[in-house]
C-alpha cells in the first residue's frame, strides 16, 4: 500500500481487521463507491476515509443510518458546524443511553444478590438427604 491512494478489498481488510463481506455489506448500503477494473474493486482515499469513519461511528455506537447522517453532513468546503454540532448531539444521546444501561445494569446487580440471598438462606433451612438433595429440616418448621 503505501504511499499509493488506491486499495483492494484485501488491502482495507487486513489494515481494518474486518472481513471483506463487511466491505462489500457498506457498499452495498451506498457508504462506499469503489472503482471498477472488471471484476475488482479499486478503492481511493475517500472510500479509506469513509470506512475509517464508519468504522469510529460503529466503536462509538452509532447506527449505520446515524453513521450515514453525519456523512453526508460533511462539507470539504464548508466549516462543518452543522456536522460537528450533530455529532456532539449524537454523542450527548449516546451517553445518556449508556447512562441509563449503567443504572439498569447496577440495579439488576442488586435484584441478583438479593435473590441468591434468599435462595442460599432458604437453602440453608433444609437438611441433606442421603441422596445428596435437600429437605425441609424438622427444628426450622
Amino acid at each position: 500500500m503505501g504511499n499509493s491512494t488506491t486499495y483492494t478489498i484485501s488491502d482495507l481488510a487486513k489494515e481494518f481487521d474486518i472481513t471483506t463481506r463487511a466491505i462489500r455489506f457498506y457498499e452495498d448500503q451506498g457508504l462506499l463507491s469503489p472503482a471498477r477494473q472488471g471484476q475488482r474493486r479499486i478503492y481511493h482515499s475517500k472510500d479509506h476515509i469513509l470506512l475509517k469513519l464508519i468504522l469510529r461511528g460503529k466503536r462509538l455506537g452509532f447506527s449505520l443510518a446515524e453513521s450515514r447522517d453525519l456523512i453526508e453532513l460533511y462539507n470539504p468546503m464548508g466549516n462543518n458546524r452543522l456536522q460537528l454540532q450533530t455529532m456532539i448531539d449524537k454523542i450527548a444521546e449516546r451517553n445518556e443511553q449508556l447512562n441509563q444501561q449503567l443504572h439498569d445494569i447496577k440495579v439488576m446487580k442488586i435484584d441478583l444478590n438479593r435473590a441468591e440471598q434468599r435462595c442460599r438462606l432458604a437453602l440453608g433451612k433444609l437438611g441433606k438427604t442421603n441422596d445428596g438433595g435437600y429437605q425441609v429440616s424438622n427444628k426450622h418448621q
